[in-house]
């Protein structure tokens, strides 16, 4: 930009001196110095701007292309800029998204560590259930004493699932018998406590899973374990269950020792 309005102000200014050298020689010739600080004021206003007319042209041609050629540039350095912007416009949604995804799986972690300790919760309710539950099946999946402890010891053994699977287990055994099925979960005030408290506990484990999981991949995996599937048992009877059963504020939801 600069060389290119170097030689237009140099063009400007050598045609300046030429057409100031000319009006010189054409005073000195043709008027003469000695009469021409007697020509009238209107006659030598006349002259002037006849002779300065082509200057002020040629200046206001210069001025045009050297203000074109700025417009330009400005216009080059405003949609650089521009693309500038929108290309960290891209980089900061690109960061929000990487944000987001990091604080999604930061509580998703949380989530996860979380739920192990829901699940051997569960696996204690599910215990107390399974072990309230002996006698109703009619010599259908009974243990004995030392049969509940040994499984007890396995469950300690972070087996946490163990006593849910038995339940599912022991209700396909039973499909023929849709009330002992029913029983198992609330056939009395005391199952019916244990199996409000693992709905209870199941579903707040449900919605925290919901909330940091927008896919449900991790409620669907919840949902097919074999706490999901004793869950559905026990809400599927709950909803058959006698009102004082079914209510966890009648029944309580925790275990009193």
């Amino acid at each position: 930009m600069l060389a290119s309005a170097n030689w237009r102000v140099w063009l400007g200014l050598g045609l300046t001196a030429a057409w100031l050298a000319l009006g010189i020689v054409y005073v000195s010739t043709s008027i003469g110095w000695n009469r021409f600080h007697t020509i009238p004021a209107d006659q030598l206003g006349s002259f002037l701007e006849g002779a300065f007319a082509p200057l002020a042209f040629l200046w206001l041609v210069i001025g045009y292309f050297l203000q074109k050629r700025e417009l330009e540039q400005n216009t080059l350095a405003l949609r650089a800029q521009a693309e500038e912007i929108q290309r960290q416009s891209e980089q900061a949604v690109i960061q929000s998204e990487k944000l987001a995804a990091s604080e999604l799986h930061a509580r998703q972690e949380v989530f996860l560590q979380i739920a192990r300790n829901v699940k051997d919760q569960l696996g204690t309710i599910s215990g107390l259930l399974f072990m309230s539950s002996q006698g109703t099946a009619a010599g259908e999946g009974g243990v004995d004493p030392d049969q509940m402890s040994q499984l007890f010891a396995q469950r300690a053994a972070q087996d946490v699932e163990l006593f849910s699977r038995m339940l599912v287990e022991l209700h396909v055994r039973l499909g023929d018998q849709p009330d002992v099925q029913a029983a198992l979960f609330y056939g009395s005030p005391i199952r019916a406590r244990h199996s409000n408290n693992f709905i209870f506990t199941f579903e707040r484990m449900l919605r925290r899973a919901e909330a940091v999981d927008p896919d449900f991949i991790i409620r669907d995996a919840l949902m097919t374990s074999s706490h999901g599937l004793c869950y559905r048992l026990a809400k599927r009877h709950q909803a058959g269950a006698p009102a004082e059963l079914a209510d966890p504020a009648v029944t309580g939801i925790h275990v009193n020792i």
